[in-house]
């Protein structure tokens, strides 16, 4: 009887082995190219390397087509350019392309502020320059592009009440390493947006120091009862440059940060918070605003962009006005204040059918969440004895997640806590003058004088 010899993988014919060949990592199918000769030809088979080429430099079929570069050479060539971003590249240029196809659409002066990328050196130098790395992710995005020139708006999204306006510049890398700090409460860490306006920056964290863990980023916040200027904490806005840009870029081409006067502004609009009355829907976005807020003293400050909306479909007769607002406002701690009001920020809108009302207006906790609630009082136009209630649906409002400098005090500064109020209703924002203390260092956070933070009395 004939001995049965067991099967090799290399017995099998070239068809089935470029199949099992096709499904492996670029990686991978380079280790068994050094096998034998038999896997080293079939190895440099070109439509294995089209895949590895599609997912990992994201080249498209009329771009091989466009070029005399077989698949191979093409993922060589991006290879040899970008091979050390690999596990970042194609993530970071996705973003990057569908951001730019959306400014295209929706605001395209944008589009002329963004810088083209860097080169490898320029990158070397500037690590050399500021004695640091910079991420790999974040090295992979300057590539791609370099940031944007500082103008406004700033591509890194807008935020805007009457007296206060912000804009982020995403910075490119020579201005950025300009900024770099190297003052104890900011060692090592790296601006990498800038408001022209307030002087405000989100920064990457270079190394693990005071109290912040490598490749994070973060709004900066002086800690305001201490006497050590260098007691600096942190609103933390991304756990990687990568997770931040991504998720940013996410926020705006889904549509969740509307485009207002051709900018990017950053209300995060709750889907489901939309409340309908008698052909009225009220739906509210909202924002948290870092540089009017404080961790010492607690004081959270938020924005809140309101929308009122009758049917087109509704019946002409009813046509109506505003004529009061109630909020009900409560705190993390279920501390309740109620606040009455006539009109909303001084005016009283008429609702027809088809029209659309939106005004923007804020308020502030001694915690680091809360919500509001409540309605608005109309009238019928044609029958001022009728009213109603349009209800206002519950939306809530939560700082970014913080973090406490881990510098000691010297001593606490009893005089810089805020008077003790709590939540306040400001539809009458837009009466009361705001101004802002300058920075005395680069890149500090600018605040709000105390005073001026005091809201007007209850109501």
């Amino acid at each position: 009887m004939a001995l049965v010899r067991a099967l090799n993988l290399m017995d099998l014919p070239s068809d089935p082995l470029l199949v099992i060949l096709f499904y492996l990592d670029f990686r991978d199918l380079t280790s068994c190219s050094l096998v034998n000769r038999r896997l080293n030809q079939l190895s440099n088979h070109d439509l294995l390397w089209k895949r590895p080429s599609q997912i990992y430099w994201l080249v498209s079929e009329n771009k091989i087509a466009q070029k005399t570069q077989t698949w191979k050479e093409t993922f060589i060539t991006y290879y040899k350019d970008m091979g050390r971003y690999i596990e970042h590249y194609a993530k970071l240029k996705q973003a990057w392309d569908s951001l730019k196809q959306y400014l295209a659409e929706h605001c395209p002066k944008m589009i002329t502020s963004i810088k083209a990328g860097v080169l490898e050196r320029d990158l070397n130098g500037v690590e050399e320059k500021i004695g640091c790395k910079l991420p790999d992710d974040y090295r992979c995005s300057l590539r791609i592009h370099n940031g944007q020139k500082l103008v406004v708006p700033g591509l890194m999204g807008s935020m805007a009440l009457s007296n206060h306006y912000r804009s982020e510049d995403f910075l490119d890398i020579d201005t950025a390493a300009g900024g770099f700090q190297r003052r104890m409460g900011l060692n090592q860490c790296l601006p990498i947006t800038f408001c022209i306006h307030t002087g405000l920056s989100q920064y990457l964290a270079l190394a693990d120091t005071d109290g912040r863990r490598r490749n994070e980023i973060f709004y900066q916040c002086p800690d305001q009862t201490a006497h050590n200027p260098a007691a600096i904490d942190m609103f933390i806005t991304g756990t990687s440059f990568s997770q931040w840009f991504t998720s940013y870029v996410q926020h705006v081409v889904s549509g969740d940060y509307p485009i207002i006067w051709d900018q990017i502004f950053r209300y995060e609009l709750d889907k489901a918070c939309v409340a309908t009355t008698d052909d009225i829907a009220v739906s509210v976005s909202t924002s948290f605003l870092p540089e009017l807020s404080s961790i010492h003293p607690p004081h959270y400050f938020f924005t809140y962009r309101i929308r009122l909306e009758m049917s087109k479909d509704a019946d002409p007769e009813k046509a109506c006005q505003l004529d009061s607002r109630y909020w009900r406002i409560t705190n993390a701690k279920d501390q309740v204040e109620e606040v009455q009001g006539p009109g909303v920020v001084g005016d009283y809108p008429q609702l027809r059918p088809g029209r659309v009302y939106e005004y923007t207006s804020c308020t502030s906790f001694s915690t680091s969440s809360g919500y509001m609630e409540g309605y608005y009082t109309f009238h019928r136009i044609d029958k001022k004895q009728e009213t109603f209630n349009v209800v206002i649906p519950r939306f809530h409002m939560k700082c970014p997640t913080f973090r406490l400098s881990n510098i000691s005090k010297e001593e606490s500064c009893n005089d810089c806590f805020l008077h003790d109020d709590d939540s306040t209703d400001t539809d009458d924002y837009e009466e009361r003058r705001r101004f802002l203390d300058m920075p005395n260092a680069p890149g500090h956070c600018p605040r709000l004088h105390l005073n001026d933070l005091l809201l007007p009395g209850r109501r």
